[in-house]
């Protein structure tokens, strides 16, 4: 049958139990969904019907049918809710968006946390548990996004794929673009923001701000923008590259230029004339769409992430398409 593999267990694998086998072998495949597989008898151990609990031992083969996802899980967005509803394995899953043997990337939803930290009960770093490999080695991140910032987020699956990817951050060989919906028009369609920043620590967190050169623990920060499309004066698409990765750093340098991100909570002051567009979701309106990066393995990874639920409802409403090349 197309599509099927038979694979053989190693000798290190005796002893082990089939789900966990599955776990390390395909870290993608959802519990339900595997157990889905072994009712209907499509994976086998040696050609015969198996449980989740059974024992492999070294030189079984074992019969893995084509794994799809489950369409109306696959099609459901992740939100705060589905989020706390599914399990470690099955978020990360519906996460993945492209993988080799070296690499995961994921397309975080706005909301989820990359770490652990004060108020945060599960993130992308505590998920990552379930997905250890047969050697116990659990993915590292390599970079972060904000918690409401959506978007590619690259993970290393080895010690040594995470070296080699965290070289290419801070080597800045790696090319990250973000969307952005911001309010107004710039008067330069694209241009460079070069400034200093410095984090004050205030009563809502840390918020960064531009500052002058020489200030106490400040740090140059560069981005690059150009304006993708407009609606009227009002509000302006926004692809944007960080040449550095300071904290906050494009959110603060859209404030800087003088077009805030829509939604952005630490950033974002409207004066009192300026309605908030009626249909348009007052949540962070930054995606990180797309990461060129080198491959440990080889060659370059060149992944996009497709826009969250909340901005794919912006975009529709001001009539602004997603879907057309902008390079």
């Amino acid at each position: 049958m197309a599509g099927v593999e038979l694979k053989t267990v190693d000798a290190d694998e005796t002893g082990m139990r089939l789900d966990r086998w599955f776990k390390v072998h395909f870290p993608g495949l959802g519990f339900g969904h595997l157990q889905k597989l072994l009712r209907s008898g499509q994976i086998r151990v040696d050609g015969g019907r198996v449980k989740a609990d059974s024992r492999l031992q070294a030189g079984q083969s074992v019969r893995v049918p084509p794994l799809g996802h489950d369409e109306k899980e696959d099609n459901t967005p992740l939100t705060g809710k589905t989020i706390r509803n599914q399990g470690d394995g099955d978020v990360l899953k519906k996460m993945l968006i492209f993988e080799n043997e070296k690499v995961y990337v994921f397309n975080k939803p706005s909301g989820l946390a990359v770490q652990g930290g004060s108020g945060v009960v599960r993130s992308v770093d505590s998920m990552l548990e379930a997905w250890r490999n047969k050697k116990g080695e659990k993915p590292r991140l390599v970079h972060r996004l904000d918690r409401d910032t959506s978007g590619v987020l690259v993970v290393a699956k080895t010690r040594g794929a995470a070296q080699a990817l965290t070289k290419a951050f801070r080597e800045r060989d790696t090319k990250k673009t973000y969307w952005a919906l911001v309010k107004g028009v710039p008067r330069k369609r694209e241009n460079k923001i070069s400034t200093w920043l410095v984090k004050d620590s205030t009563p809502d967190g840390d918020r960064m701000r531009v500052c002058q050169h020489g200030e106490p623990d400040s740090d140059h920060a560069v981005s690059f923008y150009r304006v993708l499309e407009t609606a009227g004066q009002n509000l302006s698409w926004l692809e944007m590259e960080p040449y550095t990765g300071r904290t906050h750093q494009l959110r603060v340098h859209a404030q800087y230029l003088g077009h805030p991100i829509i939604g952005d909570p630490k950033y974002f002051e409207a004066d009192i004339n300026w309605d908030f567009p009626g249909g348009v979701q007052n949540r962070l309106h930054l995606h990180a769409r797309r990461i060129r990066i080198p491959n440990p393995g080889g060659g370059m990874i060149d992944v996009s992430a497709p826009l969250p639920p909340h901005m794919v409802q912006s975009w529709n409403l001001l009539g602004f398409d997603a879907d057309a090349e902008q390079d």
